[in-house]
C-alpha cells in the first residue's frame, strides 16, 4: 500500500520536479506541466461511479495517450479507473491505498517522462540504465 509520502518521495526524485498546491491539493509538475496530483472524487464523480465509487486517497496520473490509458484501465480495474470528467484526456485515477510502492514508482516515472522536456527525460533514462 502506497502513501502520499511515497508519491512525494518518488515524484521529487525526478529531475526538475516541483511540488505545488492547486485547489488545496498536492500536485507535482515538471517544466510547469503536471504529471501526478491528488484528486479527491467530486460530487459528479461520485454520482457517475455510484456504488463503484472507491473510498480512500485518489491519485491522478498523466499517461502518454488514450491508448495507454485504456491499457491501464483494462489491466487492473480494481486499481486503475476513470470518471467522465477525464473522458478524452490522457490521465488515469489510482486507488493509492491499493498500489504497491514499486508499481507506483513505475507509473510516476512514466508520467514524468510524458511531461518532462525531451532532453531531460532522455538524459534521466540514460542514467537509469
Amino acid at each position: 500500500m502506497a502513501t502520499w509520502e511515497d508519491v512525494r518521495r518518488i515524484a521529487m526524485a525526478m529531475p526538475g520536479t516541483e511540488e505545488v498546491t492547486s485547489w488545496e491539493n498536492q500536485s507535482w509538475r515538471v517544466n510547469k506541466k503536471g504529471f501526478v496530483w491528488e484528486r479527491p472524487l467530486r460530487r459528479a464523480d461520485l454520482e457517475a461511479l455510484g456504488d463503484q465509487a472507491p473510498e480512500g486517497p485518489i491519485l491522478a496520473v498523466r499517461v502518454a495517450d488514450l491508448a495507454v490509458k485504456e491499457a491501464f484501465l483494462a489491466d487492473d480495474p480494481e486499481l486503475y479507473f476513470t470518471t467522465p470528467h477525464f473522458n478524452g484526456y490522457p490521465a488515469i485515477l489510482i486507488r493509492l491505498d491499493r498500489i504497491s510502492p514499486e508499481e507506483l514508482a513505475e507509473v510516476v516515472t512514466e508520467a514524468w517522462v510524458c511531461r518532462a522536456p525531451k532532453r531531460l527525460a532522455k538524459a534521466y533514462l540514460a542514467e537509469q540504465k
